[in-house]
């Protein structure tokens, strides 16, 4: 078996990935490895904002499968996770919704409130000019942050809907504390997808202390006693690979594959681990536990005037987009969003509506039957529970992945609510001229026995896990507030793993900021 030496081995070349590799490959006196199971990111579709759904099922996504959910008919959800350089950043929606102030003073960890986190989302933003509200973001960071090049039409009429509907339009989107309505801030550079690859990986690229190598399966986690010591992996050929760390190993492999790859190694519920003939290690009971998702549902309607983003692929817009990079193509299809309550007894949003001005079926991949829209309703702080566990003991087998959705009941009673809102638009004066006919699935029926069906056979992931190696100190957690794996030395997780609730926004921002915190953690450590 091949060796190589390294102070640092990063797992997983997505956001948290990429931002450590960068951060922690400046200072010339280490040498850093990180390994991504994926290929590089050289699909076309991945530059193209409005193409990110082409490319779920395909080689640059792990391709996901949960179990079957019983509050969801007994369905196998769909999970795409992003498996190439940038992970999810190269293949998601690419918005920068950063969450509630009171989401992370609720994490209940030193060093973890929002006014000490939020200089890390700062320390990554750049914001572009035509970014709204600018004074919200940090000036001079490699991650581009920016309004949407085109808006479409349609999005500025369901944004005059929610003005009209009353919606509450406190702060900006990504203030500490908003009940708000507005154009999707994303992460995108003059109308160009900007993931964690363009932002830092490519500028640390040109460092000689930085080995990339992509097609790498990480196995396992190796440990010398109560000390992580490298990794072993399988490479792009085949070939069984180890790699030391002399300082560190960090697993940013995600909320699906940190735990597993944790599992692998023997690190988890002893039972669990011997259950799939796996030998324990360490025993850690809460490795896999507390996974949590936002779930989605939302409506759509037929739009009588052909003007929504079906024409997207036409010639016109191909072109527009590639002389100028503008026009429907630079879209992330969610355009506009508005975060609202359930009930006024909330006192913070604790739903979603998310709009696209395009049917938007089967995560995009199942063809529009004709012009529409779809308006989204997003569960933000779900109560149910799940976990993820090994399937066996060869690393090239999936998980098995039991999100637990609609285990609680009032879960279930808020998306009925939000849809209820999200409807109360389509009747505004600035949505009624283009609301047409319900769109299947989308049956349009109100009475709460019907909306609650709806809930069950037609909700899915908005692509949010979180929550499997979750950081804290008490049995129930994965990792210390520093990120170290309790009673091991040598071995940290850094991803949306860690995160002990959801936000109330999207998890791309905080896995940022994660990032960003966990490479100043190593950096005291003694890098």
């Amino acid at each position: 078996m091949s060796e190589q030496r390294f102070d640092y081995v990063i797992v997983g070349a997505g956001a948290a990935g990429c931002v450590l590799a960068n951060r922690l490959s400046a200072n010339p006196n280490v040498r850093v490895a990180l390994l991504e199971a994926g290929g590089p990111d050289k699909a076309q579709e991945i530059r193209v904002p409005a193409a990110f759904s082409k490319l779920f099922t395909t080689a640059y996504d792990w391709n996901y499968r949960t179990t079957k959910q019983s509050g969801l008919a007994d369905r196998e959800l769909y999970w795409p996770r992003g498996k190439t350089l940038g992970g999810s950043t190269s293949i998601n929606a690419q918005m920068w919704l950063r969450g509630q102030r009171a989401d992370y003073d609720a994490w209940d960890c030193p060093g973890w409130s929002y006014d000490e986190v939020l200089p890390y989302f700062r320390r990554a933003e750049r914001r572009q000019a035509n970014a709204a509200a600018s004074g919200a973001y940090g000036a001079d960071g490699p991650l581009w942050i920016s309004d949407l090049r085109t808006p479409h039409p349609l999005t500025r009429a369901f944004l005059t809907a929610c003005a009209q509907a009353g919606l509450p339009h406190e702060g900006n989107l990504n203030d500490a504390t908003h009940a708000a309505y507005g154009l999707t801030p994303v992460t995108q550079r003059r109308g160009r997808r900007w993931s964690a690859a363009d932002a830092y990986l490519r500028p640390a690229r040109r460092r000689p202390n930085l080995t990339v190598v992509t097609g790498a399966l990480v196995e396992r986690v190796d440990l010398g006693g109560d000390t992580a010591t490298g990794v072993t992996y399988r490479d792009a050929s085949g070939a069984t690979r180890q790699m030391l760390a002399g300082r560190e190993v960090i697993v940013s492999a995600g909320t699906v594959n940190s735990p597993q790859l944790l599992l692998l190694s023997g690190i988890g519920d002893a039972d669990h681990l011997r259950s799939v003939g796996i030998t324990p290690r360490h025993v850690l009971p809460a490795v896999g536990t507390h996974l949590q998702d936002h779930l989605a549902t939302g409506i759509g309607v037929h739009c009588p005037a052909p003007i929504t983003m079906v024409s997207a692929e036409s010639a016109r817009y191909l072109l527009q987009y590639l002389l100028a990079h503008k026009g429907m193509l630079t879209s992330n299809v969610a355009e506009g969003v508005a975060f609202i309550r359930s009930n006024p007894s909330v006192t913070v949003p604790d739903l979603e509506l998310i709009f696209a001005p395009v049917p938007f079926i089967d995560h995009g991949l199942t063809p529009p039957p004709g012009h529409g829209f779809t308006v989204g309703v997003v569960l933000l702080q779900p109560e149910s529970v799940g976990r993820i566990t090994l399937a066996s003991a060869d690393p090239a087998d999936a998980p098995l992945i039991d999100p637990g959705y609609l285990t609680e009941a009032a879960d279930a009673r808020r998306l009925v609510a939000g849809l209820k809102a999200a409807h109360r638009l389509l009747d505004t004066e600035a949505l009624r001229p283009y609301a047409g006919a319900p769109m299947a699935p989308w049956a349009g029926q109100l009475d709460d026995e019907s909306l609650l069906r709806h809930v069950r056979e037609h909700s899915e992931t908005l692509y949010h896990p979180v929550g499997t190696c979750r950081m804290g100190t008490g049995d129930d957690t994965v990792v210390d507030c520093e990120l170290k794996v309790h009673g091991l030395r040598g071995l940290r997780v850094a991803d949306a793993s860690v995160m002990p609730r959801l936000n109330r926004g999207h998890t791309q921002a905080p896995v940022f900021m994660i990032g960003e915190k966990a490479a100043d953690l190593v950096l005291q450590g003694g890098a």
